[in-house]
């Protein structure tokens, strides 16, 4: 009898895993659909309005800057009135707003409606990642970061590729509109089946228990190298999709809008590497297959070079599955290297992913209107090659900080 019950509640528990898996697999399409809907939309937009690259790109940016700027404040929140509620306002609010977007008059009514969306975006990517820490055993955190980084990815992919196909056939408005009716529809898929929270328990969200949470995560030089490892990294992959379309348009390739927009599903590359990393991870060590994320980005940002589009599209490939591999493993090890609240080390990782993603993704238009490709590239070979002093000064740390570090390394107990 007693063998039964066990059994019972061990598929229970499974159960509630799978459940949890795939609703924020559902929140990550919902997300970053909305989040990066409007990089496929920046050439248009600029010939819509009378925008340079660089004005043009803060649709991309201003939501990022804002969603990092709510990032803390929203887990903090969390913390204190549960996870499941933050995340299901938080992605309801934001459908609602990219449903009126389209009608913005104006680019800067465009502009605010994008900003204001980032604010609303916070709350799932601050509170995805301590709420699976907090509900899924830590043997299987890395494979379930990994499900939910490919519903990112997906997201990400849709959130360009739909707009981009809509543009062959209609404006910038429509192509808008469609993303976030699909956004809608995955918002409501991701709040049907969200289950509730068993791991969760309710901490004070004082200021001053929220400095102190704070404080002690940035104490931790290893959380420290994950943080800034974020920031260079997605500023760096944010800077080449941001400005990717207007050299497939441009010559010497000079590309419709809708076939340039095509290359946008490599990001099935980050899909597939995002799963794959995680499980690796578990099994080889994250040290291993994070130094390996980077060395496959900068092969990638190499073949981007050449005016071919083969090279192009490979190195753009390889970038893609490189990057969401890193994100997928140095996320998954902030929550198993933090101390004391997960979720405060959670934010401020995410914190700085964003900030990188506005400040270095909207820069990067600077780089590119003054001197082109090349001159993007190479700024994204300088944060590559910081990401990889970083990743080396994380093993070092993680190798002598003593037996307790051992299992941050994520190599077989």
């Amino acid at each position: 009898m007693s063998t039964m019950k066990t059994r019972a509640r061990a598929g229970s528990g499974a159960s509630h895993e799978r459940r949890i898996t795939t609703a924020l697999f559902a929140a990550g399409l919902a997300t970053f659909a909305t989040m990066y809907s409007a990089q496929a939309l920046l050439p248009s937009l600029s010939a819509a309005f009378g925008a340079a690259p660089a004005h043009a790109a803060l649709a991309v940016s201003l939501t990022t800057g804002f969603l990092a700027l709510a990032i803390i404040p929203v887990s903090a929140l969390s913390s204190r009135i549960g996870r499941t509620r933050v995340m299901t306002a938080s992605a309801v609010s934001s459908a609602v707003i990219g449903l009126l977007l389209p009608f913005s008059p104006s680019l800067e009514v465009l502009l605010t409606g994008r900003a204001l969306q980032g604010l609303t975006l916070a709350g799932v990517p601050a509170v995805a990642m301590a709420y699976l820490a907090e509900e899924i055993g830590a043997d299987g955190l890395g494979a379930a970061m990994g499900v939910y980084v490919a519903g990112t990815t997906i997201g990400g992919l849709a959130g360009r590729v739909v707009p981009a196909f809509t543009l062959g056939l209609a404006s910038w408005r429509w192509a808008e509109a469609t993303i976030s009716v699909a956004a809608a529809v995955c918002t409501v898929w991701f709040v049907r089946g969200l289950p509730p929270s068993r791991g969760f328990d309710a901490r004070p969200a004082g200021i001053r228990t929220v400095l102190r949470d704070l404080a002690a995560q940035l104490r931790h030089r290893g959380l420290l190298c994950l943080f800034a490892l974020a920031f260079v990294l997605v500023g760096g992959f944010v800077s080449l999709y941001n400005f990717l379309g207007y050299r497939l348009t441009q010559p010497p390739f000079e590309l419709p809008a809708a076939v340039a927009g095509l290359v946008f599903i490599l990001y099935l590359a980050g899909t597939a590497a995002s799963a794959a990393a995680g499980r690796l991870a578990d099994r080889l060590g994250r040290h291993r297959i994070l130094a390996a994320s980077v060395a496959t980005m900068g092969l990638g940002l190499f073949l981007t070079i050449p005016d071919n589009l083969v090279t192009l599209v490979l190195g753009i490939a390889l970038c893609t599955a490189g990057f969401f591999g890193s994100h997928t493993v140095a996320s998954a090890w902030v929550g198993a290297m933090a101390n004391g609240n997960r979720g405060a080390a959670s934010s401020l990782y995410l914190f700085a992913f964003y900030l990188g993603s506005a400040v270095i993704g909207g820069g990067g238009g600077i780089a590119y209107t003054h001197y082109g490709w090349t001159g993007l590239t190479l700024c994204v070979a300088v944060l590559l090659l910081i990401a990889a002093i970083l990743v080396c000064a994380l093993i070092l740390h993680s190798r002598y900080t003593g037996p307790a570090q051992v299992a941050d390394l994520g190599q077989p107990a």
